[in-house]
Formats: C-alpha cells, sequence, structure tokens
C-alpha cells in the first residue's frame, strides 16, 4: 500500500492511496471545515472516500509526459506503468496549486 499527501496551495487537502482494490482519494477534515477549494473539478468536496480500479484522470494528468517522463524513467529508475510510482517522485513541485507528496 502506498499513501500520499495531497496538498492545494500548500494546505493538506487529502490522503490518496493505492492498495489491491485500487486507489482511494479522501478530503481531510480539517481542510473541509475550511472551506478549502476541491483539487479538480472531478473531485468536488465531500466526506466520502472516492474510488476508482485506476488512478485518478486528475491526477495521471499530473504526470509528466514526453522526454521528460523518459528523465523520470531514468532517474528514478521508475516503470513507465507505474502511474502511483511516477506521481510519487514527479509530481512534489507541480505546475499549478496541487502537488503530492510520498508518505
Amino acid at each position: 500500500m502506498r499513501k500520499a499527501k495531497v496538498k492545494y496551495d500548500n494546505h493538506w487537502a487529502g490522503t490518496l492511496q493505492e492498495d489491491e482494490q485500487g486507489y482511494h482519494f479522501q478530503y481531510e477534515k480539517d481542510y473541509l471545515a475550511r472551506k478549502g477549494n476541491a483539487v479538480s473539478l472531478t473531485l468536488p468536496l465531500q466526506e466520502a472516500p472516492y474510488h476508482s480500479a485506476t488512478l485518478f484522470p486528475f491526477f495521471d494528468g499530473l504526470i509528466p509526459e514526453g522526454w521528460i517522463l523518459d528523465i523520470v524513467e531514468k532517474n528514478w529508475k521508475v516503470n513507465e506503468k507505474d502511474r502511483m510510482g511516477i506521481l510519487l517522485v514527479a509530481c512534489q513541485d507541480c505546475i499549478g496549486a496541487v502537488s503530492i507528496t510520498p508518505m
């Protein structure tokens, strides 16, 4: 099982988890209480966790492509099919408000 903190504008917005059932994303209670922004329009604010058999399209979209992805795969020795692994090593400082930090 792998977990990551999902931050929105440097605030801990939620937790992304990968396990044998797939992927799960849940907003943090403190983040919901302060009425922060949703990390994506496809993941609106809610208390209940989100579940998916594949990596949520929003998070998959944060992963670099092309020659940058090649550099990530070679430098961190991550398989291109390991989307969560790539997300954990390459998306700690993304363009935009969302970042991913391994737990």
